[in-house]
């Protein structure tokens, strides 16, 4: 018995040495840096394209607009073309969190299941990543409403 609780301590330890191995270290404040940088970047492109717009006679809502389109079809290419993941996998939040990150998380369920076909792959998982955002987005959206609304009621605000 005794023997076998020291080769069960022995199995263990060495499993958790391999995991500790093997498990990648991250950096708070490099990966905060990084976030910064690719936000950064995506924002400083995005303020460019409505720039341009702006110097075309644009006026500053329909601006806005079109740069939400571009900045979302410049997303789908780069996610068609592998090349977004890379993005998000360096900047982490900064690549993921803007308009752009949606886009990729509705492009890339697509383009993983096109070979499933158009109903049972594209159409069934194209949401699978941006659904939940989309579910608790409107959901948080109501309860807030409903909040402020019974406030009023009541004479808070």
């Amino acid at each position: 018995m005794k023997k076998e609780n020291e080769l069960e301590k022995d199995r263990n330890k060495k499993y958790n040495d391999y995991v500790k191995q093997v498990t990648p270290t991250h950096s708070c404040p490099a990966n905060c840096f990084k976030a910064f940088i690719t936000g950064g970047i995506i924002c400083t492109l995005g303020q460019a394209i409505i720039n341009a717009f702006l110097t075309m006679g644009m006026d500053k809502e329909t601006a806005g607009l079109w740069n939400t389109l571009i900045l979302v079809l410049i997303s789908v290419i780069l996610t068609c073309l592998n090349i977004y993941p890379s993005i998000a996998k360096w900047g982490g939040a900064g690549a993921l969190v803007p308009i752009t990150g949606f886009a990729n998380g509705v492009c890339a369920p697509a383009m993983e299941f096109k070979r499933e076909g158009w109903v049972f792959g594209v159409g069934a998982r194209i949401f699978s990543i941006a659904g939940p955002v989309i579910l608790y987005g409107i959901f948080s959206s109501w309860l807030l409403g409903v909040i402020y609304w019974a406030g009023g009621l009541i004479g808070i605000w």
